[in-house]
């Protein structure tokens, strides 16, 4: 289903190496021409300094045609420049690799830099040098050694703008080497350095926008907007990730930024919802649950802008109640997240968990129901449906409530009423946390105001 699928819409706000990877699942999967796809690569790998890659891809599409001899002169060049970089970094990397220079470190980096000037004549320029090499190993396809070489850039340098770019470059390389554990701390402490200043965008990246510099919150909104499509590389291969991505994408400034500039990212927050819907103990947890219920209020906010079969389908289980359309939308649903390159592994969870969602609304909303017509309405046989059910009841907290009667093969729930004092308490759930924020928000408005008022000069009329 090409029509759904988002690839073209996601490497606007990835780097170049990043796509590489969306473009071999999509060779793989035949969504698109093969040969389409290939050129795509080859597009890609050209602009790199990996020679080695971008010849193989042309020979792939230009099977009969000799290698131009740009390549070759290419390599020599790229070799050239990599011994000349490295040089330069290893000088400054034998010396901070000492037993004694480690140990003399501190966390204030212009002490370190004082103590570097003054003890080994390193300065500032040779300490970029890491920079400049990493940069060079990472479009060299070497994203382990550019990893080390940012690594140890960053500990030193003072420069916010450089410090900022190898955060990038650094969470790209873990990324790209499967180091999922280290990516999630490094995606933290970037996510964290956004929201404490206004960054420039990463300077790995080809495709930034150059009118966000002359606004410094439009280029802390492309910050973000371009941290929300690197984390899904993260949160779709960490053992915790999709539980990671509902802390993050629902906290108000990160879902303020998919509101505001990529609302196809809710295909992802919603998906992570329905696969996270059972918590550690097998049971739906609250915060799960309140999150579905979040996400389908911004479904339906951001509906004139996006929808997939994904959001349709919460939005037809949680808003229009509407089964049947339900089961059409998780048919469609299934086959987008088969073919999706960060979803595609947890198909199978992802049917699994929207049929329990299927089920338990339906059991919520109903007294007495008949098992064939609930089985029918998941696509399971009517064996299958009563495990369905049986499993359901035993995991969720409608045990105390329902009853199943084979003889009649139907489900009876008797729901005491809920006491009023929960009634209001659930309405006023989080009022207080909603009213500190706003009058926060007044403050800092007021305050603003009062800062313009200060700033004009006073006008005094001649008499």
């Amino acid at each position: 289903m090409a029509e759904y699928d988002l690839t073209k819409t996601i490497i606007p706000h990835c780097d170049r190496h990043l796509v590489f990877p969306l473009l071999a699942h999509l060779a793989e999967s035949e969504i698109f021409p093969v040969e389409q796809v290939q050129a795509a690569q080859y597009e890609l790998a050209k602009e790199t300094n990996m020679v080695d890659y971008a010849v193989s891809l042309f020979q792939q599409l230009h099977a009969e045609e000799d290698v131009p001899e740009e390549f070759a002169e290419k390599r020599e060049k790229a070799v050239h420049t990599n011994e000349q970089l490295q040089q330069e970094a290893q000088a400054v990397l034998d010396v901070i690799e000492k037993p004694e220079v480690a140990q003399a470190l501190r966390q204030d980096k212009n002490q370190n830099l004082q103590y570097l000037r003054e003890h080994h004549n390193v300065t500032l320029d040779q300490i970029t040098a890491l920079y400049n090499f990493g940069k060079f190993q990472y479009s060299y396809g070497n994203y382990s050694g550019a990893a080390d070489y940012l690594y140890h850039f960053r500990i030193l340098s003072t420069d916010p703008d450089l410090t900022i770019s190898a955060h990038w470059g650094k969470l790209a390389c873990d990324i790209l080497t499967g180091k999922w554990d280290v990516a999630l701390e490094e995606l933290n402490s970037l996510r964290e350095a956004i929201d404490a200043r206004t960054p420039s965008m990463p300077q790995f990246s080809t495709s930034t926008p150059s009118s966000s510099a002359a606004d410094p919150a439009l280029a802390q909104l492309h910050s973000r907007t371009w941290l929300l499509h690197w984390s899904l590389f993260v949160y779709f291969n960490h053992p915790q990730g999709r539980t990671l991505l509902l802390e993050t994408f629902l906290s108000p400034t990160y879902l303020n930024t998919i509101q505001t500039s990529s609302p196809w990212i809710l295909r992802y927050l919603a998906t992570a919802a329905v696969l996270s819907r059972k918590s550690a103990s097998g049971a739906l947890s609250s915060r799960v649950r309140h999150s579905i219920r979040e996400i389908v209020k911004v479904i339906q906010m951001e509906e004139y802008q996006y929808q997939d079969p994904v959001t349709q389908f919460l939005k037809e289980l949680y808003v229009e109640f509407d089964f049947e359309a339900a089961q059409k939308e998780l048919g469609k649903a299934e086959t987008v997240v088969a073919n999706d390159f960060f979803l595609g592994e947890f198909r199978d969870e992802f049917m699994d968990n929207a049929r329990y969602l299927i089920s338990e609304a339906y059991c919520r909303i109903h007294q007495r129901i008949d098992i064939a017509d609930l089985s029918e309405r998941l696509n399971l046989s009517r064996d299958e449906g009563e495990k369905w059910i049986v499993n359901l009841i035993r995991e969720t907290r409608m045990g105390a409530d329902a009853k199943i009667d084979l003889e009649k093969n139907v489900i009876e729930i008797h729901r005491p009423p809920q006491p009023i004092y929960q009634t209001v308490i659930e309405k006023t759930r989080g009022l207080a946390f909603r009213t500190q924020a706003l009058g926060a928000a007044m403050s800092r408005t007021q305050q603003s105001l009062g800062a313009q008022d200060a700033a004009q000069p006073t006008v005094v009329e001649a008499q």
